[in-house]
């Protein structure tokens, strides 16, 4: 268990904000970037890691997509498609981490 610096797993400012107006409470990334138990500060606000699973894009879920802050799993992967400058291809079998994040209240 560590703090960490919040930018390092949530990759911009707006998903730095939607994290801790409670908008995004996980993000899927290619690599892990915190352990469970890690802690980050957010707007005077602690934030704990509180699951870190590995998954595929496959297991993915419109759940998964709402949780990251959009509105189902299509519109997750347009985000990607425009966050990864078009060079982004949804591939199923595509290995990826779940961080699950939680305000500490």
């Amino acid at each position: 268990m560590s703090e960490i610096d919040p930018s390092d797993l949530f990759p911009n400012d707006r998903t730095l904000n939607a994290v801790a107006d409670g908008e995004i409470t996980q993000i899927h990334r290619g690599n892990q970037y915190a352990e469970e138990g890690d802690t980050f500060e957010l707007d005077g606000d602690t934030f704990e890691v509180v699951d870190v699973t590995e998954r595929t894009l496959g297991d993915m879920t419109d759940e998964d997509a709402k949780r990251e802050g959009s509105a189902d799993l299509d519109a997750y992967k347009e985000r990607m498609v425009r966050a990864h400058g078009g060079d982004f291809t949804w591939n199923e079998d595509a290995d990826v981490v779940r961080h699950q994040v939680a305000k500490v209240e």
